[in-house]
């Protein structure tokens, strides 16, 4: 597996949209789902958290959970597990709930994808309220999200454009909701409405 960079330009063609249907919640603390993992290119990238990504660190991306989340991540074929810390967001990938570290992958024997079990180890202490927003599309040129986000922002209220530099792309986020229950439903909303869509944590500085 090797993650797919971000090429979309246009509402009908983009190609790095997930939805939610890939997770499957057992409680607050677990999810069960896809996995994939991420290499060469975003080796020495910086990550959400402002590390520079090392694909040899027990790491992983993930699109809500805090950063400096520890996850135990268990592979259902052959049960084994491995503790990783999120320190990025991903995967932009449809039907995936976590992208591992090559390392982490390594780890669990996963050599492309693989369904996993995810369980929350530990959780940093924040004082922020978190937030949560919508991505709808993601694109190599900011051209292509300023459009979109003008077309977004006089029905939905809040639309914004944020580089990700993991993937070198202007992703759109519509919404800033203050519960996971609630952007879940815009994200509902916005699938009818606009397209593909995903629930994404609001880092600081989004």
């Amino acid at each position: 597996m090797r993650c797919n960079k971000v090429l979309g330009c246009s509402l009908g063609a983009l190609v790095t949209l997930a939805s939610l249907a890939g997770c499957t919640k057992k409680s607050d603390s677990v999810q069960v789902g896809m996995a994939s993992w991420y290499g060469h290119p975003f080796h020495g990238r910086a990550t959400a958290s402002g590390e520079i990504y090392d694909m040899e660190k027990m790491t992983a991306a993930h699109r809500t959970l805090a950063l400096g989340t520890v996850v135990r991540v268990q592979n259902l074929t052959n049960k084994v597990t491995v503790e990783v810390r999120i320190n990025d967001r991903g995967p932009f990938v449809q039907d995936r709930i976590i992208d591992l570290s090559h390392a982490a992958a390594q780890a669990i024997s996963m050599p492309g994808i693989a369904n996993v079990r995810l369980e929350i180890i530990s959780t940093p202490h924040r004082r922020a309220v978190l937030a949560f927003a919508v991505q709808i599309g993601a694109f190599s040129q900011r051209s292509g999200a300023d459009n979109l986000r003008a077309q977004m922002e006089p029905k939905y209220g809040t639309a914004t454009v944020v580089f990700r530099d993991r993937d070198q792309a202007w992703s759109v986020l519509v919404g800033h909701e203050q519960t996971l229950e609630s952007a879940k439903s815009l994200a509902s909303q916005l699938e009818r409405e606009a397209g593909p869509a995903f629930v994404v944590l609001i880092d600081s500085g989004e």
